[in-house]
């Protein structure tokens, strides 16, 4: 399968008043088009600092990394980012939020409105296009965020702990409408998460970080069956993988969610 994503060697270290810190050291993955990886670590293991190289918000200290053959050395416009806030505009629509990577580009919005349109109905949001963000619920906003961040039709979409905030009834809610839009579209993603079942659930693959310097300990595939319903998580084999992953953090002394 051809690589979507290539990280070689990556390390990122921060210099503090108590001297320099190693976020990250010598993290090297490939993720095939259209695999969905979950990343799951202890708190302060650089999995945000990951998401951040790749998004090109940060530079890395030494190593390098790819989005389809080509060197990631800034931010760029086939790659889509989701964070634990959806980040929306008050003053803008919910269609105006999900078009704001077309203006801020200038991509034309007429040639994406239909593109806009048919991904809130796909998040079945089609009914609320014209309301404000204030008016929604956290989960609504959060699915105006997915959507703002497929709408240029990205090679990667990047997702920082996007229901982290949200209630645990409304989580497992998103979980099923990331899987559904995920099957619908097959975009390369990486999801970065505190919690083991999110990550068992969602993945293709779960990459397990240690405590900082944050490395990759394992690296799990999922063979569960998609589509996934919640009631996988009471099974035999779902179990299997969560004390697999848990018994990685005893053995580095991380937590996981």
């Amino acid at each position: 399968m051809t690589e979507a994503i290539t990280i070689q060697e990556l390390s990122k270290s921060y210099a503090t008043r108590d001297g320099e810190v190693l976020a990250l050291q010598r993290v090297s993955i490939g993720v095939p088009e259209g695999q969905f990886i979950a990343v799951v670590g202890p708190s302060g293991c650089g999995k945000s600092t990951l998401l951040k190289i790749l998004a090109g918000i940060l530079p890395p200290t030494a190593g390098r990394a790819y989005l389809r053959g080509t060197a990631i050395n800034g931010p760029r416009r086939d790659i889509g980012v989701v964070f634990q806030s959806p980040v929306l505009f008050p003053w803008r629509s919910v269609l105006d939020n999900v078009l704001l990577p077309i203006d801020v580009q200038k991509l034309g919005r007429e040639r994406y409105l239909e593109t806009a349109l048919d991904l809130l109905h796909l998040v079945h949001l089609d009914d609320v296009e014209r309301r404000y963000p204030w008016e929604l619920s956290g989960g609504m906003q959060q699915r105006v965020a997915i959507t703002r961040a497929l709408v240029h039709d990205p090679a990667m979409l990047l997702m920082d702990e996007p229901f982290g905030a949200l209630d645990a009834m409304t989580r497992e809610h998103m979980n099923l409408e990331l899987q559904r839009i995920w099957l619908e579209k097959k975009k390369t993603v990486l999801f970065i998460t505190h919690s083991i079942p999110e990550a068992v659930f969602l993945g293709d693959r779960v990459l397990v970080m240690t405590p900082r310097p944050g490395r990759i300990v394992d690296d799990l595939h999922v063979d569960i069956p998609r589509p996934r319903s919640l009631d996988v998580m009471n099974t035999a084999g779902f179990g299997d993988y969560a004390r697999h992953i848990r018994g990685r953090f005893t053995v580095t002394g991380g937590r996981g969610g």
